[in-house]
């Protein structure tokens, strides 16, 4: 059973992809998918579909935050304003962006730490493979699964439906 002083995602803060620091209080009661993204990462095009689940899901409570990564063989070397531009123009990105973010290792950013704690990949490792992981959160802002980057969003639909009709716990 999960303890009520347990930390959720309204624990923890972000800065954005202009560089300005955010409460991620803001996504409390919201289902959210936090990924990290590349640019020149061969899944890059999954962004349409992140997109595409945004824009389906966004008036029930749903949230994509993207967390630009290049810990991955140098697949994200843009600036943040780069990394805004590509997404704004290639994909035509409407859900948040943030300031690139270490997902392993000794500079691993705070959210990503008890992301990968709360849900470990395969046979319980905590790193994360790739780029394109996706963590799915619930309402009550505590992590439910963890996909591998090779899972593409439309797969993830029948999960948000299923968490969006679940109310924001007490």
């Amino acid at each position: 059973m999960i303890q009520s002083n347990a930390p959720t995602l309204a624990d923890f803060s972000a800065t954005d992809i202009s560089g300005i620091r955010t409460s991620l209080k803001h996504y409390a009661g919201k289902v959210a998918l936090i990924v990290n993204t590349a640019s020149k990462c061969g899944f890059v095009p999954q962004l349409r579909g992140l997109q595409q689940l945004y824009e389906r899901y966004a008036p029930q409570g749903f949230a994509v935050l993207a967390f630009p990564c290049n810990q991955f063989l140098n697949q994200e070397p843009r600036s943040p304003a780069e990394i805004a531009e590509f997404c704004s123009s290639s994909y035509r990105i409407s859900f948040p962006l943030f300031h690139p973010v270490q997902v392993n290792g000794p500079h691993t950013h705070p959210l990503y730490a008890w992301l990968k704690e709360q849900a470990p990949g395969v046979l319980g490792t905590q790193a994360i493979k790739w780029n394109f992981t996706k963590f799915l959160l619930d309402r009550s802002g505590r992590p439910v699964v963890r996909y591998a980057p090779t899972m593409a969003p439309e797969h993830i639909a029948a999960t948000i439906e299923r968490l969006l009709r679940h109310p924001v716990p007490a």
